[in-house]
């Protein structure tokens, strides 16, 4: 298909540009990447799994109308307040339409200084949290088994761990099933940190934790295959003066040569560690999260990485779009060549090894699943392109919980140490929540290893020691109610995930 019939194609499927944001971060007519279709029609790309984004669709739906109802439901409530069964009715309300109960006391004390509706808020915020946790199972069974790029592909391409450090952006949180397809597993790790500077001592440690796994023989296949670290950092392409990293002062250039700048820093430790050649493979990736398109940095043959040597997957879709999957493969693999060969600005030393393409087109090939995905459920373009988080998350993931602006997380052993993370993740729920009288909802959570004596109330006494520095550095808030804390361990190696041991709120702790 030469470039004319490719361009009617895009016609007949409505692919046209896309668009620029108001001040707000609210989509307005579309501008640059063609990737929104038009009224009544269609954009079905030959290599995209439509059952596979149907799924990923109702659980997105699912999750967020737990979180949409909140509000409308806690107004019902405030309307009855002085009713003579008001607790009552409450309650039933809240158990139809949210699912769970609320505080007694709460409801109890409202004759006497009137409902504390902040309260409330944060006990419906942290619950439906437990709601998606505890329903996880279920509600990703559709999906999680079809995600194309799982452990036996990584292993194909060389890999035994793959860890990932986003930002730590809501934005990003969907960036294993959504954005790059990629099955969550026991040997991928994501750690986010605010502006994807992720902490190279303890990716050191993550490293060579694996590495004796794999030289001790517990590891099978160890003797061939690799540790991979990704860096993924974050633009947005019709608000990029405003919408991009908020850690980067939104500033492309900076966001993409901070995030390289740590992977640079992360293999010459290894290698002065350990000796020359022991560093793991590094991919920097950049996501442009108004569509979800990625901007995938190819290593060379040394597997050093360069900020201008890239292929964009918005491009690939546009120019494969009406071929059939096996002409659309052959050109995907056309264009990863062509940028090997020309590559920009110091376009490295060689060609990355096979293990390294191959999963680079998986990658690419991935996305183009998600970027329709956008085009047919988000009309081409999110409409809140900047923040909409519910809640905090600090300390370590969790795993079952990954959409899309659900939370921003600040991975952290302490406060001290991740204070720039959770200064960051303040300053967005100052705006998001405080603005509007609201608390900001932080949900401390840490994880155990239950074949550990004493482990799972090491885990408990981190997250309280965690909980209270987090009310001490943000006082301001917690005197007036606008901060509240719950804490919860999951178990790595059991059955045992995002247990609350603490629901109350620690504002006036």
């Amino acid at each position: 298909m030469n470039t004319r019939q490719r361009m009617q194609a895009l016609r007949r499927s409505g692919v046209g540009p896309v668009g620029m944001a108001d001040a707000g971060g609210i989509a307005a007519v579309p501008e640059h990447p063609a990737c929104v279709i038009g009224s009544g029609q269609s954009c079905e790309h030959s290599l995209v799994d439509r059952e596979l984004n149907r799924e990923l669709f109702t659980y997105e739906q699912t999750v967020r109308g737990r979180f949409a109802r909140i509000v409308g439901v806690l107004k019902q409530i405030s309307a009855h307040q002085h009713d003579a069964t008001f607790a009552e009715r409450a309650q039933q309300l809240a158990l139809e339409q949210l699912g769970f109960e609320l505080p007694r006391e709460v409801l109890d004390d409202a004759w006497v200084s009137g409902l504390d509706l902040r309260a409330l808020h944060s006990h419906c915020i942290f619950n439906s949290l437990k709601l998606c946790v505890e329903r996880a199972s279920a509600e990703q069974a559709g999906w999680s088994q079809r995600l194309p790029i799982d452990s036996n592909l990584l292993h194909s391409c060389g890999y035994h761990t793959v860890d990932i450090s986003p930002c730590a952006d809501g934005r990003l949180q969907g960036i294993a099933p959504y954005v790059l397809r990629l099955l969550p597993a026991p040997n991928v790790r994501v750690k986010a940190y605010a502006g994807a500077l992720f902490d190279v001592d303890g990716d050191v440690a993550d490293w060579a934790q694996r590495e004796v796994e794999r030289l001790s023989g517990a590891m099978e296949d160890g003797d061939r295959l690799n540790y991979l670290k990704i860096a993924v950092y974050h633009l947005s392409s019709s608000n990029p003066g405003a919408q991009g990293c908020a850690a980067h002062g939104s500033n492309d250039r900076q966001a993409t040569e901070s995030a390289l700048s740590r992977l640079d820093e992360l293999r010459e430790a290894i290698d002065r560690s350990f000796g020359v050649g022991a560093a793991p493979d590094v991919l920097l990736i950049g996501v442009d999260t108004d569509l979800d398109a990625l901007r995938i940095h190819l290593p060379d043959a040394f597997g050093d990485v360069n900020p201008h040597r890239y292929i964009e997957t918005g491009k690939i879709y546009r120019e494969t779009l009406g071929l059939s999957a096996e002409a659309a493969r052959v050109r995907i693999a056309e264009m990863i060549a062509d940028v090997e060969s020309t590559g920009g600005w110091g376009q490295g030393q060689g060609q990355m090894r096979d293990g390294m393409r191959r999963l680079v087109s998986a990658l690419a090939e991935a996305n183009l699943s998600q970027i329709e995905y956008v085009i047919k459920h988000h009309t081409g373009r999110y409409a809140v392109i900047g923040h909409d988080e519910e809640c905090i998350v600090a300390g370590e993931a969790v795993r079952t919980l990954q959409l899309r602006n659900l939370f921003y997380f600040a991975h952290l052993d302490t406060v001290e140490e991740g204070a720039p993370d959770m200064d960051v993740g303040i300053k967005i729920f100052r705006n998001l929540n405080v603005a509007h009288g609201l608390p900001v909802p932080v949900l401390v959570h840490f994880e155990y290893d239950s074949r550990i004596p004493g482990s799972r109330q090491r885990a408990v006494d981190r997250a309280c020691r965690v909980r209270d520095a987090i009310v001490g550095r943000y006082a301001d808030l917690a005197k007036k109610g606008l901060l509240t804390c719950a804490m919860a361990v999951s178990d790595r190696n059991g059955d045992e995930c995002c247990d609350f041991v603490a629901d109350e709120a620690v504002a006036d702790h």
